[in-house]
């Protein structure tokens, strides 16, 4: 089981997000650490959002409704490193202080200009980091020639890191995704995908009013059965209402494995040639194949409070669960694009639709912390397999994002 495990510092995406929670006033100023002067002008914003806002010439900024919960407020101007701070919100107001520190050459550096990326390095960056759905295939990165990409021979990673930002023009969803400080990696050994930064969304102007209404639609769809839409919806304890099933998946030693890989063991070091039988040559295949672990599924749906716990005086809500969780979502397709044969489903004299995609949880530790919007404290926390692995950026929708409804799709243009 391969997980994809996204460390967006505020990376993942309430079915019934209450519109009218708590919004608390945030105000600051943005300075220069160095001569502790304003920084007129400069970009604030915050993180996963489509909140922002240019300073005044006294480096003065607001955000008048900011939703309850916690955010990286950054800060962003040319020739600076960016600034970032976490903040809660509440209905209190608040007020911070960005101190961005001056990047300019001292007298005498020496500007080495990096290598320009090997073009297959770079399409593998791209095409993992944008994914390969529908959605995805109408995202474009405008600056390509901001982003360094490396491959280590020796670790067998490929990593890829962005100067100031990476921009992608989402044609599907109608966003322009700013993501600064991107740092990407890919373990080709065990197939794992890794990235974290700062990524900022600003609203797309469509065409006409059939763009607006197509953009719309596409959003929904994207939404619906989403990551984020299920941790809202584990949230407000309605798991079964918003049409998710949750299942527990045990893990254990696969009993036939170690005897498997004596044989394969034993019959390489009869061979030091590596000529076999084309009988051989099968008995091999079928031993390395054999995983040292399997998974089996408990048919029973869990109740909500086997995977949540809501703390003292609700105010805190935990994922919590114990091995592995299967996570279905019914009534949406999945994407024409995924290849990949939806996981068993289904107990005895209940039959399940045909429309559906399943995914896979993985808890870091022992739980993570949900917030109202519907991401997680601590994104670290958890580990998406499955179909939730196969969504990336093509499906990347802001915190603030509320769906007009979440009982229908449609569909994928």
């Amino acid at each position: 089981m391969r997980y994809l495990r996204l460390l967006l510092i505020c990376c993942c995406w309430l079915g019934t997000w209450n519109a009218a929670q708590a919004q608390g006033k945030l105000t600051g100023v943005v300075l220069d650490s160095v001569t502790h002067e304003p920084l007129a002008f400069s970009s604030v914003f915050l993180a996963n959002t489509t909140l922002g806002a240019t300073t005044t010439e006294q480096g003065q900024f607001t955000f008048p409704k900011v939703p309850a919960g916690t955010y990286d407020v950054v800060g962003s101007y040319v020739g600076y490193r960016l600034a970032k701070q976490s903040v809660t919100m509440t209905a209190a107001a608040q007020q911070i202080t960005l101190q961005l520190a001056p990047t300019g050459n001292q007298l005498g550096e020496v500007v080495v200009k990096p290598e320009p990326n090997k073009p297959e390095e770079y399409q593998k960056f791209a095409k993992l980091f944008i994914g390969g759905s529908t959605f995805s295939a109408q995202c474009r990165i405008s600056n390509p020639d901001d982003v360094r990409v490396f491959y280590d021979d020796s670790t067998k990673t490929l990593t890829a890191q962005a100067k100031e930002f990476v921009q992608i023009d989402n044609e599907a969803l109608g966003y322009r995704l700013k993501y600064y400080g991107l740092y990407f990696a890919a373990d080709d050994d065990d197939g794992s995908i890794s990235y974290y930064g700062q990524p900022v969304f600003e609203e797309l102007k469509p065409r006409d009013e059939r763009q607006r209404k197509q953009w719309a639609a596409n959003r929904l769809t994207a939404y619906t059965g989403s990551f984020m839409h299920f941790l809202r919806s584990v949230y407000n304890n309605r798991v079964q209402a918003e049409g998710f099933l949750t299942q527990q998946i045990i893990v254990g030693a696969n009993p036939r494995f170690e005897r498997a890989d004596e044989k394969r063991l034993a019959l390489l070091a009869s061979r030091p040639d590596n000529k076999f039988t084309a009988a051989e040559q099968d008995s091999l295949d079928k031993w390395e194949d054999m995983a040292p672990v399997i998974a089996t599924l408990n048919q029973k749906p869990l109740p909500i409070d086997s995977i949540r716990r809501v703390g003292t005086n609700g105010r805190r809500t935990f994922l919590r669960f114990t091995g592995e969780l299967q996570v279905a979502h019914f009534g949406e397709a999945p994407d024409p694009l995924y290849k990949r044969p939806m996981s068993p489903l289904g107990y005895p004299k209940i039959p399940y639709p045909a429309k559906r995609q399943v995914s896979r949880l993985k808890l870091q530790g022992r739980e993570a912390a949900i917030q109202a919007n519907g991401s997680l404290l601590n994104p670290l926390d958890v580990y998406n397999g499955e179909y939730w692995g196969f969504e990336k950026i093509g499906e990347f929708l802001p915190f603030d994002y509320m769906p007009p409804t979440v009982s229908s799709a449609a569909p994928r243009r």
